[in-house]
């Protein structure tokens, strides 16, 4: 059974998948848990995550925008771009602990991104956490 940091990593490739212009991704979303193992209760949290952000994609993007000083949300990387919307989805919509969110995605953006996105997902999220 896939750990709830597998589940959000998986979540991040679907969002990373639509944002690219996979819009069949849905299609697959059986196919894509299965084979990572992600069945009952954390396909219930997954789905929960990804319809999440999807479901409250503009607000989400919204109050991403507001923290990013010098940048545009549309302007990052497309997974770095991924992560924050989990993460923001998390602290503004969610029952996760704040502190859980914000470590979350910083552990995915280490995995999945360069070098300094660990520092900017910290820091565009713990900003978004003072704000909310």
């Amino acid at each position: 059974m896939a750990t709830r940091h597998q589940v959000r990593e998986s979540v991040v490739g679907l969002l990373y998948a639509v944002d690219m212009g996979n819009v069949k991704i849905d299609e697959h979303i059986d196919e894509i848990f299965e084979e990572k193992k992600i069945r009952n209760q954390q396909r219930s949290f997954a789905m929960a995550l990804y319809e999440g952000v999807r479901d409250n994609k503009e607000a989400i993007d919204e109050a991403l925008n507001a923290q990013l000083k010098e940048w545009e949300l549309e302007k990052l990387g497309t997974v770095e771009r991924a992560i924050l919307r989990l993460g923001a989805y998390e602290l503004l919509f969610s029952e996760v602990d704040d502190a859980v969110a914000i470590n979350e995605a910083i552990e995915l953006a280490k995995e999945l991104c360069g070098d300094t996105s660990p520092k900017f997902v910290n820091g565009v999220l713990d900003a978004l956490k003072k704000v909310k």
